[in-house]
């Protein structure tokens, strides 16, 4: 057992891609826990499948390695706006944060965000300058854009003295100074133990957690994880539980676990400072307190920022439903979305008055929903999705939304169309910037409404070159209808097969997203429309075949190859009067007269 002098906790924070799980990967080989056969994955800590397909960190992952004769905790974070519940959450377990920031790109939207929290938390930053080996890498403008924003979100003078530190996580080195030679990583692990201070806490009082994150085991089941605030556990130890409403319930400890590298280690005992998972208390909930039988405390529930964004999941009353997934029941789908609640705290998921096949979800943005519904359907499971709405608050009589602040890069032949799109949607552009690379750099503060929806089209005006990153702001007064989509959807009017002879036929009326071989039904969206009104179609209609022959009166059939919707896609194109089906292995999109037709034979 280590003592607390000895124990360093802290928690790398940065914008999504500034390179977190990178320079983490380069500090745990450099720490030499594994052996030198090993075959180490890139991006080590993105253990969850959809986390490494998609290239971006959704949960926060605990790890630990030594160095000479210390321990150091280490918490890796998401990036990404719409996972900053597992930033908040997470903080309160460290002493200090290693802020990343991109030597070329400077501070960036979501850096102002997990900066703000550290500072209001009392933490003292570290300011570690990446991918300072890049052709464009530019430290010291970074680190003045570093230093103002440090400024402007009234940090201390103590918190201003911030020191810093020159890095590659991809290259695996570290310097104290520009100047000096780039050999490892040791300069880094030297600054952690020199500036991070010891966890608080006495190992003789008795025993003080807080679970703060939830895991679960197939043998012992849920495990609580948190950092030792006063005196240390054993295994077999008794301990209390005190919930949200602080009624107290007494369990034994079946296994205390720490972190090394990669994996989870069976520990005999642990104490103050340390960040530990504990098996044994079977319904434990984020932000419950554990402590001693004799001095019982109830420390105060983790709060966190409010969702913006509620999405309905309905049962699948479609003409396929079955076909795909195994769990089709509202038992089922509700069943496993309040197991989602008890372990993530950031998704808030409610019933829907009058109504018993659907249920709400809340969350921070598209991505966060669709991250559980992916998994959902992986599991598979088959349900169908709304347009995600925005949630309202009423402020002082008035009707307030969210207001996201954006961050667009793009190269400058197409920010005008960009500018344009933004105006219409709501937007107030607050900055514009030309680089000397012709790049330009736009600030702008927009309703969440107006975003969504847009980022496909964002893509495609900017042929993938543009950069778009947003995050919460503010809630503003409503403001007013945003206009949806331009174009109309093109819609199935029967069952069946397509086929390529009824496509190539419609393909100049707009985009299909079927091709031929596939099962369509009445009400499906089969395309987007090239005008603006809906347009119902036979994507079905076969040839008429005669026995007469002639050379060249049958023409080739060339298509257009379809556009296939990934999950957010597709909740991003819908209009209000449209659903997402989704199976585990397709998604539809459909006209929601469908359901209204169903629920009326019923009734």
């Amino acid at each position: 057992m280590f003592t607390p002098k000895k124990i360093r906790n802290i928690a790398i924070i940065a914008h999504i891609d500034h390179g977190k799980t990178t320079m983490l990967d380069s500090l745990l080989k450099q720490s030499n826990i594994f052996r030198d056969n090993e075959k180490i994955p890139e991006r080590a800590m993105d253990s969850y499948d959809q986390e490494q397909e998609r290239g971006i960190t959704i949960f926060a992952k605990h790890t630990s390695l030594f160095f000479e004769d210390f321990k150091i905790n280490i918490i890796d974070t998401p990036g990404h706006a719409d996972f900053s519940g597992e930033v908040e959450r997470v903080l309160g377990l460290v002493n200090c944060v290693l802020l990343l920031v991109d030597a070329q790109e400077g501070p960036m939207p979501q850096t102002r965000f997990v900066l703000s929290q550290a500072l209001k938390m009392g933490l003292k930053p570290i300011v570690v300058l990446n991918k300072i080996d890049r052709p464009h890498a530019d430290p010291d403008r970074a680190l003045n854009l570093t230093f103002d924003l440090f400024v402007e979100l009234g940090a201390t003078d103590e918190q201003l003295d911030f020191p810093i530190c020159y890095a590659s996580g991809l290259s695996g080195f570290a310097t104290k100074e520009l100047k000096d030679p780039r050999v490892d990583m040791r300069p880094l692990f030297e600054m952690i133990i020199e500036k991070v201070p010891p966890p608080p806490g006495n190992l003789d009082l008795p025993f003080l957690m807080q679970a703060t994150t939830l895991s679960y085991d197939d043998f012992v089941g849920r495990q609580a994880c948190g950092r030792i605030l006063e005196g240390q556990i054993k295994k077999g130890q008794t301990v209390v539980r005190v919930d949200k409403n602080g009624h107290p319930s007494q369990h034994k400890i079946v296994r205390v676990e720490g972190y090394l590298g990669l994996k989870k280690i069976e520990m005999d005992e642990a104490g103050v400072g340390d960040i530990v998972s504990l098996s044994g208390i079977p319904e434990i909930m984020i932000g419950d307190t554990l402590c001693d039988p004799d001095h019982v405390v109830h420390l105060p529930p983790i709060t966190l920022a409010e969702p913006t964004l509620s999405i309905e999941m309905m049962v699948n009353n479609g003409p396929m439903v079955g076909r795909d997934g195994k769990h089709v029941t509202m038992n089922k789908i509700r069943d496993r979305l309040m197991q989602e609640k008890r372990a993530n705290i950031s998704l808030k998921i409610e019933e829907v008055a009058s109504r018993e096949d659907a249920i709400r979800i809340c969350g921070r943005g598209e991505l966060h929903l669709a991250v559980l519904i992916e998994a959902m359907r992986r599991e598979g499971y088959e349900f169908v999705l709304s347009k995600p709405q925005v949630i309202l608050k009423e402020i002082d009589g008035v009707q307030n939304e969210p207001m996201e602040s954006v961050h667009i890069e793009v190269p400058q032949e197409f920010s005008g169309a960009v500018i344009e799109e933004l105006s219409r949607r709501k937007g107030e552009m607050r900055s514009l910037s030309t680089n000397e690379h012709d790049i330009t750099t736009i600030e702008f503060l927009m309703p969440t409404r107006g975003l969504m929806g847009y980022r496909n089209e964002f893509m495609t005006v900017t042929r993938g070159l543009g950069i778009m990153t947003s995050i919460f702001d503010s809630y503003s007064p409503w403001k007013g209808t945003m206009p949806g989509r331009v174009r109309g959807a093109l819609i199935s009017n029967c069952g069946g097969k397509v086929t390529g002879y009824a496509c190539f036929g419609i393909q100049d009326r707009g985009s299909l997203f079927v091709e031929p071989g596939e099962e369509v039904y009445e009400g499906m969206v089969v395309g987007e429309n090239s005008r603006d009104n809906d347009l119902v179609v036979n994507v079905t209609r076969g040839k008429q075949l005669t026995n007469i022959r002639a050379s060249g009166s049958d023409e080739n059939i060339i298509l257009t190859p379809p556009r296939k919707f990934t999950l957010e896609q597709a909740i991003d194109f819908i209009q209000d009067d449209e659903l997402v089906e989704v199976t585990p292995h397709c998604i539809r999109l459909r006209k929601r007269y469908l359901m209204e037709n169903e629920r009326k034979k019923k009734g």
